[in-house]
């Protein structure tokens, strides 16, 4: 992957390369930390939108170019009247989106206010040990409105959450993998690598299965256990008598790589 380094002066704060069936978003705006002002939040919306649109597409990872996740708004651009909240799908075209395809953070240095809405957003989080996470606020007189408030509770203890809430503590990544908000960690500088395996990973399973586990994940995390079974059990019910399900039979007992054909 190209560096920070290799953006021209005033070129476009989001890139976007593809790796296989991976699309990579890359917020890049090194010399503001990756703070998401308009542009930045109407680009990342345009490369989810065509993440969820494109078929050759089946994972996502977001990720900050220059040592830094993101520094969440830019206070600077919303003195100036703009807005990094957009419509239905929120803080940078991700915090209120609904996906059908799976979204992997990685995170070095700072998610900072925004910038952890915007982890908390994703599916799985990939993080170097050195990274830092934080919602400070109500230091500033505010509150996290764009999935703070709601997901933080609801990825980690909520004793805890309510703590980093309230105080606009940070919390470090070997802390953030303890209570389950970090799914990997890594060394400096490798949870990019990290995140790209993590997602072809995914990609290697069976595509069907994959978006039935994504739907069950999304539209069951709120239910009572039982109703919780019985939507679950309508999401899966084609997956399980799909000609993948008989494929990923056969090649077990054939001692074969499954062939996949999303049916």
């Amino acid at each position: 992957m190209s560096t920070p380094h290799d953006r021209p002066q005033g070129g476009p704060p989001v890139r976007t390369e593809v790796h296989g069936a991976v699309l990579v978003v890359v917020l890049d705006r090194p010399e503001a930390r990756n703070a998401v002002d308009e542009a930045t939040a109407l680009a990342v919306d345009a490369a989810l939108t065509r993440l969820e649109d494109d078929d050759a597409l089946r994972v996502g990872v977001l990720t900050g170019a220059g040592g830094v996740f993101s520094a969440g708004m830019d206070l600077k651009a919303r003195a100036r009247g703009e807005s990094p909240v957009l419509g239905s799908t929120g803080f940078a075209g991700l915090t209120r989106r609904r996906r059908s395809k799976p979204l992997v953070a990685a995170v070095e240095g700072w998610a900072l206010g925004g910038g952890t809405e915007l982890v908390l957003a994703c599916d799985v989080v990939v993080a170097s040990r050195e990274a830092r996470f934080g919602l400070p606020e109500v230091t500033r007189g505010i509150v996290a409105p764009q999935g703070g408030l709601v997901r933080l509770p609801r990825r980690i203890p909520r004793a805890v959450a309510a703590e980093l809430l309230l105080t606009g503590a940070a919390l470090g990544a070997e802390r953030a993998e303890q209570l389950g908000l970090v799914s990997r960690l890594t060394e400096p500088g490798g949870a990019l690598a990290g995140a790209l395996e993590v997602a072809e990973q995914v990609v290697a399973a069976a595509p069907l299965a994959v978006s039935a586990v994504k739907r069950v994940l999304d539209e069951t995390a709120d239910l009572p256990e039982a109703e919780a079974f019985t939507r679950q059990d309508a999401l899966v019910a084609d997956v399980l008598r799909s000609q993948d399900a008989a494929e990923g039979a056969r090649a077990f007992a054939e001692r074969r790589a499954p062939r996949w054909q999303g049916r």
